[in-house]
């Protein structure tokens, strides 16, 4: 197999694959809700971490910006955005300088914007 990269969910806690010889280019991305995940991303050596909640969702608690930034300030892991983003809340993500957002809401064309 000739695989690009990996993705880590936030329950995944193995550093198996550190001890091998990845190729140049492989990339390891993952999840993170809280400080604690986010270590262990940082020991998985991802290069993006996706972290999860930000904005509120109706059967979640959301981190919120100030737990996004929290986060992201605890890391120099890429952070990205997901969970909650729509159109009321895009202007927020160039305040939250991150690396990208994940949103399945917005472009989901059944739905029709909010």
């Amino acid at each position: 197999m000739d695989l690009d990269g990996v993705y880590f969910p936030s329950f995944e806690r193995s550093l198996v694959h550190n001890c091998y010889n990845l190729k140049t280019n492989f990339k390891i991305i993952g999840s993170a809700h809280n400080l604690f995940e986010l270590n262990i991303k940082k020991k998985q050596k991802v290069s993006e971490v996706f972290i999860s909640p930000v904005f509120k969702k109706k059967s979640r608690n959301a981190l919120g910006i100030y737990g996004f930034i929290k986060l992201r300030n605890s890391t120099n892991i890429k952070s990205i955005v997901l969970g909650g983003v729509d159109n009321s809340n895009l202007n927020k993500l160039k305040k939250l300088k991150c690396y990208g957002f994940a949103a399945i809401n917005l472009f989901d064309k059944k739905k029709g914007p909010s």
